[in-house]
């Protein structure tokens, strides 16, 4: 094989590599708040939806979503309440 040969194989080869990595869909960022327990799931379109991670409890978040295109949802991230120290000193 020529060397023109090997190296049109090899542009070809990287011009679709590069396509290939630019036609990737962009990574969103984690989109729940870990402060609270329950996630609105808002949708604005077939592919297109948000979360509002700021509920405290479902019966709140279902007010919020009653007669929207939204629903609630637990927060898989949640990190649950804070714990009291204890203020005795282990012997």
């Amino acid at each position: 094989m020529k060397l023109s040969h090997k190296l049109a194989g090899l542009t070809a080869a990287a011009a679709l590599c590069s396509a290939m990595i630019f036609s990737v869909a962009p990574a969103h960022a984690q989109t729940y708040d870990p402060k609270y327990p329950v996630c609105l799931q808002v949708y604005q379109s077939m592919v297109d939806f948000y979360f509002d991670c700021s509920y405290t409890s479902m019966p709140q978040c279902q007010m919020t979503a009653s007669g929207r295109s939204a629903q609630c949802v637990i927060n898989p991230y949640y990190a649950g309440p804070k714990g009291k120290r204890s203020k005795k000193r282990p012997q």
